[in-house]
């Protein structure tokens, strides 16, 4: 009876310690898989901002937070081994840094891990990644930058820059949904009221390149656009660019980095904002929403980006009004 009276006692003394122990057990870190259709350089940038955004909200990277980092590289044959890889990390929520077809491949490789979309170009409606803006209704949410929808605005300001415009040669990569789009809804319209003639030029691989120059330097178009495109026209942006200047053609670009390549200006979502609130949506779901809950976010700020060293290269003198209208301007 002694012996039974004493292990309770100990038992009763003991107890309180171990819940102790358990409760200050610390808790497994959550695990974000960063799923990028670039390559570990080009994505540095982006990724510092979301680590940065995620930082002011008491997320510390190695501390209270881990990401898993996955690079595509341009190679769209690596979208699904990456996003399964991910997915059998069992991480809690991916970022997907990329275009439709990236973010398609994760909505194909889980229904249950959250995925946090940036750097969509395309209406992600009309790509069937949600169901609506306000209600995105499954496992995706995030940010669209709405890249066809302003073909027109980019349109516009090339003219303003350029009066005498008057022919534009359009650079298209048929493959990509939402390019075409644009090329046959959105600038048409733009065209007509600002009395311009476009062409279009479809570029399906590298070797295209060359031919596609010659032909349009017959046509003698007055300026280039290039609208929102895929890996072969993204990763020839330089060659591009290189083109345009040779051609002295002004140009505008749905990626601003042409335009830091030595393209002539750029006009868009500012990709810098849009990846810090990738960081909010993480928040809120390592919180609890449901993505299906959470408002896909439209851009609210936009960069307008000219490079007034291509401009002088080409003897183009842009209108001060235009010019003071710019959020950067490379010297």
């Amino acid at each position: 009876m002694r012996n039974s009276v004493i292990g309770l006692t100990l038992c009763a003394m003991l107890f309180p310690l171990c819940f102790a122990a358990a409760a200050q057990q610390p808790k497994k870190a959550p695990r974000i898989g960063y799923l990028s259709s670039g390559n570990p350089a080009s994505e540095s940038t982006r990724a510092a901002e979301i680590r940065l955004a995620l930082r002011e909200l008491g997320y510390i990277e190695g501390q209270n937070i881990a990401i898993e980092y996955r690079y595509t590289e341009g190679k769209a044959g690596r979208n699904q081994e990456l996003a399964t890889e991910l997915v059998h990390l069992k991480v809690d929520i991916i970022v997907a840094a990329g275009g439709a077809p990236l973010i398609q491949v994760a909505k194909n490789a889980t229904k249950t891990i959250p995925i946090v979309m940036v750097g969509q170009g395309a209406d992600p409606v009309e790509a069937d990644l949600v169901e609506s803006l306000a209600r995105p209704g499954g496992n995706v949410t995030g940010l669209t930058n709405l890249d066809q929808q302003l073909g027109g605005k980019r349109l516009e300001l090339l003219k303003e820059a350029a009066p005498k415009l008057a022919r534009v040669a359009v650079l298209n990569d048929p493959f990509i949904p939402g390019g075409v789009r644009e090329l046959k809804e959105v600038l048409p319209v733009a065209a007509r009221a600002l009395k311009l003639s476009v062409q279009s030029w479809d570029v399906r691989g590298a070797d295209d390149f060359d031919r596609v120059f010659a032909a349009m330097s017959k046509e003698r178009p007055d300026g280039l656009y290039v609208p929102l495109a895929g890996r072969v026209i993204n990763t020839n942006g330089k060659r591009i660019a290189g083109w345009a200047l040779k051609s002295r053609l002004p140009s505008a670009y749905s990626r601003r980095e042409t335009v830091d390549a030595g393209g002539l200006m750029y006009y868009g979502a500012d990709r810098a904002d849009s990846y810090r609130r990738v960081a909010h949506y993480v928040d809120r779901i390592l919180k609890g929403a449901k993505p299906a809950d959470l408002p896909v976010e439209q851009p609210t700020k936009f960069e307008f980006i000219i490079n007034l060293k291509t401009a002088n290269q080409i003897g183009l003198t842009i209108p001060p009004e235009v010019l003071a209208r710019a959020t950067k301007l490379i010297k």
